[in-house]
């Protein structure tokens, strides 16, 4: 969500829908035509290597964006296809690519939330989870997918998804960071697909590792990655203090903190907004910090906890 300005965004990304350009030797980005306040200008695929290649991301269930990325790797073999996560707007599409080029689909699993739903939560549908996807091949921490000329290192980074992974190619220093990082705004974190805790530690993972070029889901490509990341955890440790500072002036709904901490938001954003604010709030009971009757969920009332 694009609602503040501490963090240096860039939101100059001209890439036309269908148009496969080369980034990087051996770096291929391909544009969705799915643009919105979530996607921004659409979702974006990547092609690595050349002759042999991985697709990482094939996007949303969009025939036309299938077409397009086969048709950049026209003459060539898909010899794999990685997922970063399980969005509708990610993965759906794996299932075109492969039919069109036989590739077994690398990624950390299933979706799956984050924690157990409460019993007082309806489901979420913003949450937009592919539930039909499965991978061939199950990718854990650490495991290294080679191909053709790269090899591509899955990184863990839960937060956005609890089966949300990057792909870093060592090598190159370079990441494909899916949606946990972003150029162009900062990622949403619903619970309970969503964990800010889990993000928190994976925003840390990243910047502990060597790439420092990433290649991101949407927008695009961020350098100094690891410098980029500190200011989204400066700005995150920022929204847990506008949260505590608001609940120092007494008991409060998401709603009410939404309202005093997202200035100028776009309204199509509110709902989000409002799961980002749950997603530091859960942490914040978790900690001791903030009370509230029952589970923390969307429709509770906070509070500073006694002896804050």
């Amino acid at each position: 969500m694009a609602d503040n300005d501490d963090i240096p965004f860039n939101r100059n990304f001209p890439l036309s829908p269908g148009v496969a350009e080369e980034v990087r030797p051996g770096v291929r980005r391909v544009l969705c035509n799915n643009p919105s306040p979530f996607t921004f200008t659409g979702t974006v695929s990547y092609i690595v290597g050349k002759g042999k290649v991985a697709i990482i991301d094939p996007g949303p269930d969009d025939e036309a964006h299938a077409a397009a990325l086969l048709d950049a790797v026209r003459g060539e073999t898909v010899t794999h296809i990685l997922v970063t996560h399980t969005h509708r707007d990610h993965s759906p599409n794996t299932a075109r690519i492969k039919a069109a080029t036989g590739a077994p689909v690398y990624a950390e699993g299933p979706h799956r939330a984050s924690r157990p739903r409460y019993e007082s939560e309806k489901h979420n549908p913003e949450s937009g989870a592919d539930r039909d996807f499965n991978p061939d091949i199950r990718v854990s921490d650490g495991e290294t997918i080679e191909g053709d000329g790269w090899a591509l290192q899955a990184v863990a980074t839960p937060g956005h998804t609890a089966n949300h992974l990057a792909f870093a190619w060592p090598q190159r220093k370079i990441s494909f960071v899916g949606d946990h990082v972003m150029g162009w705004s900062t990622s949403i974190v619903a619970p309970p697909d969503g964990s800010m805790v889990d993000y928190m530690a994976s925003l840390d993972r990243l910047a502990a590792r060597e790439e420092d070029l990433y290649f991101s889901g949407h927008g695009p490509e961020i350098p100094e990655g690891p410098r980029y990341v500190r200011f989204l955890t400066r700005h995150r440790r920022a929204r847990e203090a506008s949260i505590l500072h608001r609940l120092g002036k007494g008991e409060s709904d998401i709603p009410t903190m939404v309202r005093a901490i997202y200035i100028g938001i776009d309204p199509r954003l509110m709902n989000a907004a409002g799961y980002s604010v749950l997603a530091h709030l859960e942490d914040l009971v978790a900690r001791g910090i903030v009370a509230t009757d029952g589970d923390p969920v969307i429709g509770g009332r906070y509070k500073m906890a006694s002896g804050q």
